[in-house]
């Protein structure tokens, strides 16, 4: 373990902030780890997954743990299902192509989303009509207050749309270190009515879906529309899909005839945040080295060498005219650093 001073975390985070950290350590193994944390004098500190889920604003005056740990194995299987255990610093979609490759079902839809198996907790990461509470056994965490190992099963968790205990009253208490999947070994239950995955499935000339071409569906939507962030710079979504009462809808839905939803529940709604961003007129604009994609208006991007904060200054100004239009807030699904 070495800690290095002034380093930049442009490798390190998917939107290509060049922001810069005073100190910096990669971990690899848990001893690492808890040593780490347990040093005197870092006490302000970053936890860094895949950076996929994050816009750096100004550089970061702490230590920036890298969690870097690697590793995935089958703990336990039975005839219908398997449990399968990944560390955190595994590439999520590394994951799921692996789980696909073993023919393991419940993640294919959220193929090729960014960022870490680490993170994906937190968020509660989802697309397509999955989420990851929906494979989620549960998960181990370090407590950076005693240094200790703890678990958290799925109902510990809270979860809720794109939210958990790790982004309310457990935050920045756990450092993730695996989580444990159960998914389907045969009779893999497939989500295929969500969006446009029928569609492309259509196109492909598949007429029996596996978990297989289901991924493949999904990774083809997701190219045609969201930016390589090797490529261009992004976070994929920036902002929450709002969820309003159903009353709140049907005015809207009297001035807007065209307004998209999805039923949450007999009273509750969610509208398309991208759709509202687009109606607004942002989807496209381009500000000089930033702005938001021309093809998806949830992702906001940095063409290069853009400032963090000019970005955030722009998704509050997207969220003010939204807000204005449509009496909706739509809340930033990554976290601003």
């Amino acid at each position: 373990m070495q800690i290095k001073n002034n380093i930049s975390l442009k490798p390190y985070n998917t939107f290509g902030i060049n922001a810069v950290a005073k100190h910096f350590v990669s971990v690899n193994t848990m001893d690492a780890l808890q040593e780490v944390i347990a040093l005197k004098g870092y006490e302000n500190r970053l936890i860094l997954g895949g950076g996929s889920n994050m816009l750096l604003t100004k550089d970061f005056d702490g230590l920036v743990i890298h969690i870097n740990l690697k590793g995935i194995k089958i703990i336990s299987e039975s005839e219908d299902f398997v449990y399968v255990k990944a560390q955190a610093g595994e590439n999520w979609h590394n994951f799921v192509l692996w789980c696909i490759k073993n023919n393991f079902g419940g993640v294919e839809n959220l193929s090729l989303i960014p960022g870490n198996v680490g993170t994906s907790p937190i968020q509660n990461i989802g697309a397509y009509g999955v989420e990851l509470k929906d494979v989620f056994e549960s998960c181990e965490a370090i407590s950076v207050r005693n240094y200790q190992q703890e678990t958290f099963t799925n109902a510990d968790c809270n979860f809720g749309y794109r939210n958990s205990i790790f982004k309310q009253e457990a935050k920045g208490k756990y450092i993730i270190t695996s989580v444990i999947f159960k998914l389907t070994k045969q009779n893999h239950k497939l989500n295929i009515n969500y969006g446009t995955i029928i569609n492309e499935l259509e196109a492909m000339n598949v007429k029996t879906p596996t978990i297989q071409s289901v991924s493949q569906a999904v990774i083809a939507i997701r190219e045609s529309k969201l930016p390589n962030p090797k490529k261009i710079g992004n976070s994929g979504s920036f902002f929450k899909n709002p969820i309003i009462p159903k009353s709140q809808f049907d005015n809207l839905a009297l001035n807007f005839k065209n307004i998209p939803s999805y039923p949450v529940n007999e009273d509750q709604v969610k509208v398309p945040a991208g759709w509202l961003i687009e109606q607004t007129g942002f989807k496209g604009k381009r500000f000089n080295n930033y702005g938001v994609h021309d093809k998806q208006a949830l992702v906001l991007v940095n063409y290069s060498d853009a400032k963090g904060a000019d970005i955030l200054n722009l998704s509050k100004l997207i969220q003010k005219t939204v807000y204005r239009i449509f009496n909706i807030s739509i809340e930033a699904e990554v976290n601003i650093i």
